[in-house]
């Protein structure tokens, strides 16, 4: 027993002196090397300055992110034109833009948006059924970024007969 505390201690005894000259290199960089860069160099404690993979800049900037159509009568389809440009410095062309259920329609061009370009997405909603409503679109862009954009509103329900006939008018008229 006491052969296995001695290896334990030792161990122990020289893990805590390799971390002290561990400690004491580190102390020793110069604060440069523990800087992080504008170009995208990260320092680590124990390394030099390491060049890290840049991530992928959001280059879709919408003018609205969401829109309410209000109150809506029923059995009428209504259509909203969302507008986007290109803040990136490479052309791209939307992959897809989907919406959450069948009543959404999502309509867009498929052609390259050129850098500093404009764009349009137009979102149709089928107001069948009444009461308020809120429906995302997915918009997919660059392969693998994405944005999404919504609208919503107010469906009211619409008569199911048309409006009884005034038979004052038919009156107003027969006497002339």
């Amino acid at each position: 027993m006491k052969k296995i505390f001695a290896i334990i201690a030792c161990i122990s005894f020289s893990m805590a002196i390799f971390a002290q000259t561990n400690l004491s290199n580190v102390s020793k960089k110069s604060k440069v090397d523990k800087k992080v860069t504008s170009d995208s160099k990260v320092a680590s404690p124990n390394t030099t300055l390491v060049n890290q993979p840049s991530v992928p800049t959001e280059s879709l900037s919408l003018v609205e992110n969401e829109y309410d159509f209000g109150k809506i009568p029923q059995g009428k389809p209504v259509t909203h034109v969302f507008e986007f440009t290109n803040t990136g410095a490479t052309p791209f062309a939307l992959d897809n833009v989907q919406a959450s259920c069948g009543c959404t329609t999502p309509v867009w061009d498929k052609d390259v948006v050129a850098p500093g370009a404009t764009a349009k997405i137009t979102i149709g909603y089928n107001a069948a059924n009444e009461g308020p409503f809120t429906k995302p679109v997915t918009i997919t862009y660059k392969g693998n970024l994405v944005k999404q954009i919504t609208i919503k509103g107010d469906v009211w329900k619409t008569p199911v007969t048309s409006a009884p006939e005034n038979t004052a008018i038919n009156s107003l008229t027969n006497e002339q």
